[in-house]
């Protein structure tokens, strides 16, 4: 178990005060196994006591800010590659599909793509795979750690924490059509009402849908579509 990986889920995972009262095992986590520098496991330890130390009601309305009222910084990761594309279903089915072959049931309250679930699975997975997957989103990563920085946002550690366990460069051309879309403004909200209302997207079994390998699933990461989805809980929040 890549105990770094769990922590970071929870890390990028909606806080919660169970995460506050929390915070020492998972700094704790963060050192274990060897993944991170010492220079990421201080980096990441302030982003865990930044959010435990806290309101809870400011850091969850600080997290849909950034998280949820923003396509551009989704943790949603196929919002960055297919939008609302017919091949996000497919692809969303073949994720699942492959989440159950390794025996991972992810968790009904978010979508198969969102970034602390697939962190979730691949902390129990074999580390030379976990690399693999993550280096297949590492230019996506790499976007939402430059839009996270300018933002001047303490989870932007979370996003260099990942890359460096991936170890491997991000496609420059990629990073650079990903970060060619223009950040939305968290405050319009009458803006975001009509950037994120869209048509349904279905995630229902696909005839023509089997269970690829892991690379598979993910080697189109780096054709990004910047086409909107749902908002999840920015709608909730407004």
């Amino acid at each position: 178990m890549h105990m770094p990986l769990k922590a970071i889920s929870a890390i990028l995972s909606y806080p919660t005060e169970e995460f506050q009262a929390a915070a020492q095992e998972l700094k704790d986590a963060l050192a274990q196994g060897g993944l991170l520098t010492p220079e990421l496991i201080d980096l990441m330890s302030r982003l865990v006591d930044d959010i435990a130390g806290q309101d809870i009601y400011e850091v969850q309305e600080r997290y849909v800010s950034i998280f949820d009222r923003s396509r551009t910084l989704s943790l949603n990761l196929f919002e960055h590659v297919h939008g609302e594309s017919r091949d996000r279903g497919p692809a969303m089915v073949d994720l699942v599909e492959m989440y159950r072959a390794g025996g991972f049931d992810p968790i009904a309250s978010e979508l198969p793509d969102h970034l602390p679930v697939l962190l979730e699975f691949l902390a129990s997975r074999p580390l030379e795979e976990t690399k693999d997957i993550l280096g297949d989103t590492a230019h996506i990563l790499e976007n939402l750690q430059t839009r996270l920085t300018r933002r001047e946002s303490v989870y932007a550690a979370a996003m260099a924490a990942l890359q460096h366990i991936a170890g491997v460069k991000a496609d420059a051309a990629a990073v650079e059509a990903l970060l060619s879309v223009p950040d939305e403004d968290p405050d319009d909200l009458e803006a975001l009402d009509a950037v994120w209302e869209e048509a349904e997207v279905t995630f229902g079994p696909d005839p023509s849908a089997g269970c690829p390998q892991v690379r598979d699933i993910l080697s189109n990461l780096d054709q990004p579509v910047n086409q909107p989805t749902d908002g999840n809980r920015a709608s909730a929040a407004q």
